[in-house]
């Protein structure tokens, strides 16, 4: 059941795109579309692999061409050939100007064989980006020269010396001593206070 409803998706597809070249031409005949009609009856497709819609674009590049369409994931396209690296594949697309698309090949699987086609001439802006020079002054600005501060050297340092000898100390008792003697005497203080708090 699944094959006889793509195979019937097939042919609706391709009668529906022949008709659509086939009225364009009408409209504006031209190498191009005799190309594009010659391609589409060759048989060469591609099927949007993607999980979600992804873009057409009037080349093969997302920074030099606008977007001219959406295809849905599951859609069959008429392939009509591959950019010069082949990361792009050039479809009928009949609401692209000219009725040609293009791709993403990462998105899509070709059936056919394709041969390199030339991708358009990009767009020339309408408006050249330029700079206000007073406005780019007001961001350039030349130092000022000025001269380095000089290196001063410090003052050399003097290392104080001391005469470790026994004629420099003063006479008397040492500190040690006179710390071992009030512990003494606080205790002897303790030892009464407690005694006469007992009586």
């Amino acid at each position: 059941m699944y094959i006889i409803v793509y195979v019937m998706k097939q042919i609706w597809f391709k009668f529906l795109v022949g008709v659509a070249v086939s009225v364009l031409a009408l409209i504006a005949p031209g190498q191009a579309w005799a190309r594009s009609e010659a391609q589409v009856q060759s048989g060469a497709t591609v099927t949007v692999i993607y999980t979600e819609p992804i873009n057409v674009r009037g080349g093969p590049s997302t920074v030099y061409y606008p977007i001219v369409g959406r295809v849905s994931p599951g859609d069959v396209l008429p392939a009509l050939g591959v950019s010069p690296g082949r990361e792009w594949v050039q479809i009928a697309y009949p609401d692209a100007p000219g009725g040609v698309g293009w791709l993403y090949a990462t998105y899509v699987t070709v059936s056919g064989e394709l041969t390199v086609v030339e991708p358009p001439p990009t767009q020339t802006p309408v408006a050249t980006a330029t700079i206000n020079p007073t406005f780019a002054a007001a961001f350039f600005f030349q130092p000022t020269a000025t001269r380095m501060p000089t290196f001063t050297p410090p003052p050399p340092l003097t290392v104080p010396q001391f005469a470790d000898d026994a004629a420099s100390r003063p006479a008397g008792l040492s500190t040690g001593m006179i710390v071992v003697s009030l512990f003494v005497i606080a205790l002897l203080v303790f030892v009464f206070a407690f005694v006469l708090n007992r009586q």
